[in-house]
């Protein structure tokens, strides 16, 4: 056995890792979890979550909850955006505090798309998506759910503009004091419309072939790049979820195509939802996505420790980020290196509300 092998057969969930220049002390990544918090009016950070991040700075890396690019891009009630001076200067108390507490801090930057409904949206308009293919379901809205809307297909010549609100975000993602940036192409968002057959109905250079269905993810990507170093930029997707009622005829090939095309450019990571929320299956190979991308891979969906370490030891993944166990258990790392028991999360406050279910879980302390 040589030292490189050696050291190979070491490596665990708390072993440091590098992107790029910036080093993380352990593998043990918080998940992007919209939890629908935000100040209103403006979808502003605050208080509350400045001390709600905060608490689990003890992370490798803490991912936001996904914040809209623009007024156009919001699906939810309360979701914070980062496209105005406010959300900058809210999201900045927000990296301050991680800082102070010694952890690190990308952005996730997001675009709803069909996953969204007039109310929600500027001047009533009609949310856009690749074609207009109506979603199966309810849009949450401010007065509760409400049937999706049919979107409007969006013009070739709008998408520019589209990728110029990413670029924009990234670049208010460093004034607001970020580490980094995740672009959200995961669960039936308008990024992963773009990609999928199923939503993606397209005649032009953005629809048809997996290239042309890549290409709004590229596009973006590129503009990003721009702003921040590669290896401070993660892209999410969820090959096997059909949240948000996505579809695609094969996805092994379509999302080994796209974890191909992300190689080459020394991404920080690929982050990958192993798995469908809505049914709990896993139906996909995943090895063959890690396989297909030359960089860090961060697995995600329903892990515990126990399966970390062994996805870890086995070179199936470089990282693994966790939802629920960080949103219960502010201090997840010290818990997972003492096998300390866990604090159970509550449904009932996952999405909006106070301080309740939020940062009143207990820590060992």
């Amino acid at each position: 056995m040589n030292a490189g092998t050696e050291e190979m057969m070491n490596i665990d969930l708390f072993s440091p890792i590098s992107l790029g220049d910036l080093t993380l002390p352990n593998r043990i990544i918080m998940a992007p979890l919209t939890r629908n918090r935000a100040a209103m009016p403006g979808n502003v950070p605050q208080t509350m979550n400045v001390t709600y991040y905060a608490q689990r700075s003890g992370s490798g890396l803490i991912i936001s909850e996904a914040a809209q690019v623009s007024p156009d891009g919001v699906g939810y009630p309360a979701t914070p955006g980062i496209h105005s001076e406010e959300q900058v200067k809210g999201w900045h108390a927000v990296t301050d505090a991680v800082h102070a507490k010694g952890g690190r801090m990308f952005l996730q930057l997001w675009y709803c798309g069909r996953i969204s409904h007039p109310d929600l949206l500027p001047d009533n308009q009609q949310p856009v998506s690749a074609s207009a293919i109506k979603p199966e379901g309810d849009a949450v809205t401010y007065e509760g759910l409400k049937p999706f809307v049919e979107p409007r297909a969006l013009r070739a010549d709008e998408i520019p503009g589209i990728v110029d609100q990413y670029r924009q975000a990234a670049k208010r993602a460093v004034e607001a004091g970020f580490d980094g940036v995740e672009i959200h192409s995961a669960d039936g968002y308008l990024l992963d419309q773009f990609l999928r057959d199923g939503t993606n109905r397209r005649d032009d250079m953005y629809g048809g072939s997996l290239e042309n269905r890549t290409r709004l993810l590229m596009e973006i990507l590129s503009a990003v790049l721009e702003i921040w170093e590669p290896s401070r930029v993660g892209v999410r997707i969820s090959p096997d979820n059909s949240f948000n009622d996505i579809r695609d005829s094969d996805p092994q090939a379509t999302f080994n195509f796209v974890a191909k095309a992300l190689s080459g450019k020394g991404l920080g990571y690929l982050h990958v939802v192993e798995g469908d929320m809505v049914s709990g299956e896993r139906s996909m190979d995943y090895r063959q996505i890690r396989d297909n991308f030359d960089g860090h891979y961060m697995a995600n969906c329903g892990y515990d420790k126990a399966h970390a370490q062994t996805t870890i030891a086995r070179g199936d993944g470089d990282m693994v980020s966790f939802g629920q166990l960080f949103l219960a258990n502010p201090d997840l790392v010290q818990r997972f290196k003492t096998d300390a028991e866990l604090n159970t999360p509550d449904p009932d406050t996952f999405y909006g509300g106070d301080e309740k279910g939020y940062t009143d879980y207990p820590t060992l302390g």
